[in-house]
């Protein structure tokens, strides 16, 4: 019976490690305004992302720019002056150029405006204003300054064109004061799928922070319950690195087929691409870190164990202490009675090693692969310590007998 639930809850916290990490993912950045801010912020600057507010800023304006009408009103208001009808009719066949020398001026002074700091205040701004139409979108609460309908969330770039228009009236080119004011919109995100997902969304987030811990919980009550513990943690992490090796090849699916069915109205396929990346960054660094975290753990448990290969590894790193330790006393470096001390306590003292540097780790804001490693390193660093002072005390205090064995932890 017992084994039954330890399999029951191993096989629950391998599915649920991967859903935790949406639910921190949707709790913390897509339904959190500043940390979605901070997260989307960068991409004012992404090279696709201002080739499309561009384009799209250059079509606002266009559209206002009437090169025929000013022309045909300037042929008429020269023949009403009295010149020939072929002068007008010249002046209004310069029409097209109009328009092209417009189009170029309002491109270049749209890309300049882009490029620089105040389309990055503009799109922060916006995107900040335009939150709690994306919290609308996926959970039917609040409202915001971002359009979603249809499954679409559009950014209205009604202000960058505004800025547009002020540098071309100061760059002398008339015709845009008659730019009025306008709602043109870019694509930020498309999905037929907006509107069902509602309520898993809602579930993700009520669930927030709190299954993560519940996941750790299960899982540790299945690894207690195992009949052989050992084994039980390193099935338990590897199935779950497994599990979530599966969401990210899902996701690497799920956008490939996003940007393969992109609507007409994404009319920047790269700056979709951007965007979405973007905004599943931290999803990814989650999952790669779950992964990473898994293997080392599973690896860490197995080196632990009974097994022929574990026993070679800890002997060898335990004759590597010892060697370590008769070097340091043939030079006159002793531990003395904290060797002693270390040796006759060292289970206990790399069990608190790793119970510290867990809690590290649970505490770590946001932690990546690198945080990891970084983890990992530090206890290799203090077991190497622990193995030193430990050897040095079985030198001291006449134990050399149990130079072979292995770690206090394993005897």
């Amino acid at each position: 019976m017992t084994s039954t639930v330890s399999a029951v809850l191993i096989t629950l916290t391998c599915i649920l490690v991967p859903v935790s990490l949406l639910t921190v993912w949707v709790h913390d950045i897509v339904l959190d305004t500043d940390r979605y801010v901070s997260t989307v912020s960068p991409l004012a600057s992404n090279p696709d992302v201002e080739a499309a507010a561009v384009h799209r800023i250059t079509e606002a304006a266009d559209v206002r720019v009437d090169g025929a009408q000013v022309t045909s009103d300037l042929a008429k208001w020269l023949e009403s002056q009295g010149l020939p009808p072929r002068v007008g009719a010249a002046v209004k066949a310069l029409g097209p150029q109009l328009d092209s020398a417009a189009d170029a001026a309002v491109s270049k002074v749209a890309t300049r405006f882009v490029e620089s700091d105040r389309f990055e205040k503009v799109w922060t701004t916006a995107n900040r204003a335009a939150h709690n139409a994306v919290v609308h979108a996926l959970t039917g609460e609040g409202r915001g300054a971002v359009e979603v309908e249809g499954g679409t969330v559009t950014l209205d770039l009604g202000t960058a064109v505004e800025n547009v228009k002020e540098d071309l009236v100061k760059a002398g080119i008339s015709p845009a004061e008659k730019i009025p004011e306008v709602d043109k919109q870019m694509v930020l995100f498309q999905s037929d799928e907006l509107e069902k997902i509602r309520s898993l969304v809602h579930l993700l987030d009520v669930l927030g922070n709190w299954l993560p811990v519940l996941t750790v919980v299960l899982g540790a009550a299945g690894v207690l319950l195992a009949r052989r513990r050992r084994r039980a943690l390193v099935t338990t992490m590897l199935c779950a690195a497994a599990a979530c090796l599966l969401v990210g090849i899902g996701l690497v699916i799920a956008r490939r087929y996003y940007l393969d069915h992109l609507p007409e109205q994404v009319q920047s396929p790269a700056a979709a691409a951007a965007i979405f990346d973007t905004l599943v960054r931290f999803l990814r660094v989650s999952i790669r870190t779950a992964i990473v975290l898994g293997i080392v753990v599973a690896l860490g448990a197995y080196l632990s164990g009974a097994g022929r290969l574990p026993r070679g590894v800890r002997g060898t790193a335990e004759r590597a202490a010892d060697s370590a330790a008769g070097w340091g006393a043939a030079h006159g470096v002793h531990t003395g009675r904290a060797g002693a001390w270390v040796q006759a306590h060292r289970r206990w003292l790399t069990t608190g090693v790793l119970l510290v540097l867990a809690l590290v780790f649970a505490l770590w804001n946001h932690p990546t692969v690198l945080t990891v490693l970084l983890l990992v390193l530090i206890l290799l660093a203090v077991l190497a310590v622990l193995a030193l002072l430990a050897a040095g005390g079985r030198r001291g205090d006449g134990a050399g007998a149990h130079s072979g064995h292995g770690p206090a932890g394993d005897r």
